[in-house]
């Protein structure tokens, strides 16, 4: 029997996915994106999970803040039973200004999923493929499996199975995994179990409690710059009922419509002017690196689109149109 040839395409002819559709939820997690929600136990990962979940199920901000696209989402939490998993749905979504019955929200309710196990995985694999979820998230790992989180080799095998899933239905994928309560210079470093289990994720969103009150969130992306730790609370009413997650400080500042890089500087300056913006000010309203920040202004102001003064950037008296100047892109 003749072998099938690998598929090869020259690098130009790869599909090119538009920037706004990167994100699943704004700067929290990618777009078919697989990854992991880890932290020491009892630190609110499921609640977060949950989230990001109704988030997307909704069509509302995860944590009242992070745009959403909307879609179904399936979710499995080997932990909690179905009435403890329908309470804090609901909770969330009464936060949210929705109802449970408007989610697009699926649960398995199957008391055992063990993805080490072929027949499990066969009918998660046919549950993804009928359904066709944006988000299934599974919480936790220690719960999905039987083997040796420290071997390489066996959990090398569970989670080339989730990424299969992933690239097979274009879903994303947040396993919940625990980590140690031991500091380490990053947070996926401190995940239990294989390095590789740290290396599978795109994304990673890792949760500490610093305090009784506060919990830190630090997000990892392999595809795209992390924002700033976010400092969160897990709140309910008087009454002890409503419980979900927000955001504890005031939130992070949004970021700018995605467009050509040349153009979010001008418009930036637009919006300031006539008084300047200084190079920093830029850098943190548009999250772009110095150095390229720096090219981009150099050439900008070579175009006549932008001014430079003692006290920063900006647009001149009679600006330029957004357009001038632009016809080689300024890829900064």
């Amino acid at each position: 029997m003749p072998i099938e040839p690998l598929p090869i395409v020259r690098a130009a002819d790869l599909d090119a996915a538009p920037p706004e559709a990167q994100w699943l939820v704004r700067d929290i997690w990618g777009k078919a994106a697989v990854g992991i929600i880890g932290g020491a136990p009892k630190v609110g990962k499921s609640w977060f999970g949950l989230d990001l979940a109704v988030s997307v199920a909704s069509g509302t901000p995860c944590l009242g803040h992070f745009e959403a696209e909307r879609g179904l989402a399936l979710i499995y939490l080997a932990e909690d039973g179905l009435p403890a998993q329908r309470k804090r749905i609901a909770a969330i979504c009464e936060h949210r200004g929705r109802s449970i019955e408007s989610l697009d929200l699926h649960v398995i309710t199957a008391p055992v999923l063990r993805l080490d196990v072929p027949a499990d995985r066969e009918r998660l694999s046919t549950a993804v493929a009928r359904l066709r979820p944006k988000l299934l998230v599974l919480d936790p790992l220690v719960r999905l499996h039987r083997l040796d989180e420290n071997s390489a080799l066996d959990i090398s095998g569970l989670l080339s199975f989730l990424r299969e899933l992933q690239r097979a239905h274009d879903v994303a994928i947040a396993l919940v995994h625990h980590a140690s309560k031991k500091h380490r210079a990053r947070p996926g470093q401190a995940l239990r179990g294989s390095s590789d289990i740290h290396a599978f994720g795109d994304d990673l969103a890792h949760l500490v409690k610093p305090n009784e009150q506060d919990l830190v969130l630090t997000l990892e992306h392999r595809h795209a710059p992390s924002i700033d730790p976010l400092r969160l609370r897990l709140v309910s009413r008087k009454d002890g009922e409503g419980t979900h997650l927000e955001l504890a400080d005031a939130p992070p500042p949004a970021r700018h419509p995605e467009g050509p890089p040349e153009d979010r500087v001008v418009v930036a300056l637009r919006a300031t002017a006539p008084r300047p913006m200084t190079r920093q000010e830029l850098r943190d309203h548009l999250r772009i690196n110095n150095n390229r920040l720096g090219e981009g202004l150099v050439r900008l102001e070579g175009a006549g689109r932008v001014v430079r003064t003692p006290t920063g950037w900006t647009v001149p008296a009679d600006p330029v149109s957004d357009l001038a100047g632009a016809s080689e892109p300024m890829l900064f």
